[in-house]
């Protein structure tokens, strides 16, 4: 657990609760192990077993009301000016704080719109609102997502230092198991390469680990958010590597291409190299769209136009999401106006968020060209945090 990390994103959420126009921002939680709220790596670093309620007032209070053994661990954060326990039920010192408080207007843990924001169950919000009318007080319940979306997203630069420690990891890893890439070379022979030298380095990885990484050799793939199988590569293959790990609870997720040359063969056929070229303009047209005040709908918008003026379709996905504690994070989003994004596209840009640029387009009996790189969104634009692919890698076919 960071402690230093945590009191740094206290403090920071202590002055998000005026913002959103908030009396007082709860979350509250039972078992987390089992239930998990996203935001509790930020604001207490560890799970919760009883009934718990931590608060931050607009007056800069910070309380959390806690179970008896869960009080240490709270206590050795050094982020809450006060820590309350209790044996039999946490009503008795919740109703004292919110007496203390007389919160009118309560924002707490759910949100419509966004899962990392969404962690309150139905069942505690139904106890909680009892609690509220005993008190007399939560008379306006809203959703914290705009104080939970803006913790999540300002990354500090502890945080950014966390995530360019794991970009680093995960560029020299994508170097080593280039050497692994040949005609016979399966997938799962080659993603098994990498998941040891990640444990080998003593890394976490990304996500889930049986998609971490993923690998897709040719054409024909499921192309995306599978699993690595027996296909072995082949000369004229594209090679594909969706990848990341976990460094010090930050994640990096990138993506890299690479072609495998046909006996024969000192480049790749034309029609790859234009699908690379493409690609490449497709992110560099995105990145000068990313600035703060910006909307990620823009930054689709051009990634798109680029990949039409070349003939190619678009792709089915959003062009690019945020990175930092889980591989998807955060609300605003780089994505088309689609049903399935909801408002997330408009959600606008701030300084401080990481994104990915993930365009990807198919080459006929090739296979799929992508990259995804990571870049920080500074007051000036976009800054790549990933040292971004400029070139096809050609490996030997024999």
């Amino acid at each position: 657990m960071d402690h230093e990390l945590i009191r740094e994103k206290a403090a920071q959420a202590s002055s998000l609760v005026a913002d959103a126009g908030a009396d007082c921002w709860i979350t509250y939680v039972r078992e987390s192990s089992l239930n998990g709220d996203p935001i509790l790596p930020y604001i207490v670093g560890c799970d919760l077993t009883w009934h718990s309620a931590l608060l931050f007032g607009a007056d800069g209070s910070r309380v959390a009301i806690v179970g008896r053994y869960d009080r240490q661990m709270v206590v050795d954060t050094g982020a809450y000016d006060r820590v309350e326990s209790y044996d039999t039920g946490v009503r008795a010192p919740l109703l004292a704080e919110l007496q203390r408080l007389a919160p009118r207007r309560v924002a707490l843990n759910f949100s419509v719109d966004a899962e990392v924001c969404d962690g309150l169950t139905h069942g505690m919000y139904l106890d909680l609102v009892g609690i509220f009318r005993t008190a007399g007080c939560g008379q306006e319940i809203i959703g914290a997502e705009p104080i939970i979306a803006a913790l999540r997203q300002r990354k500090t630069r502890a945080e950014i230092a966390h995530m360019k420690e794991a970009v680093r990891h995960t560029l020299e890893i994508f170097d080593l198991a280039a050497g692994q890439i040949r005609p016979g070379a399966t997938e799962a022979g080659i993603a098994s390469f990498v998941q040891a030298e990640v444990e080998r380095r003593g890394l976490g990885f990304a996500w889930e680990r049986g998609t971490c990484p993923s690998v897709f050799a040719g054409p024909d793939t499921a192309g995306a958010h599978y699993g690595p199988t027996g296909r072995q590569v082949q000369g004229g293959h594209v090679v594909n590597m969706d990848f990341g790990v976990r460094v010090h609870g930050y994640v990096s997720d990138i993506q890299r291409t690479w072609y495998v040359l046909r006996e024969g063969e000192r480049e790749a056929p034309p029609e790859v190299r234009r699908g690379f070229a493409t690609i490449r303009a497709s992110i560099e047209a995105a990145r000068k769209e990313i600035r703060p005040g910006a909307q990620g709908v823009t930054a689709d918008a051009a990634a798109r136009a680029v990949l039409a003026s070349a003939g190619f379709e678009e792709f089915p996905h959003g062009l690019g999401h945020q990175v930092g504690r889980v591989a998807h994070d955060g609300l605003a989003l780089l994505g088309p106006p689609w049903e399935k994004y909801g408002k997330k596209p408009f959600v606008p840009i701030e300084e401080g968020m990481v994104f990915t640029i993930e365009p990807r387009l198919t080459v006929p009996g090739h296979g799929v060209v992508t990259i995804e790189e990571m870049v920080v969104v500074t007051a000036g634009g976009a800054e790549y945090l990933s040292a971004p692919q400029t070139e096809l890698p050609l490996l030997a076919g024999r």
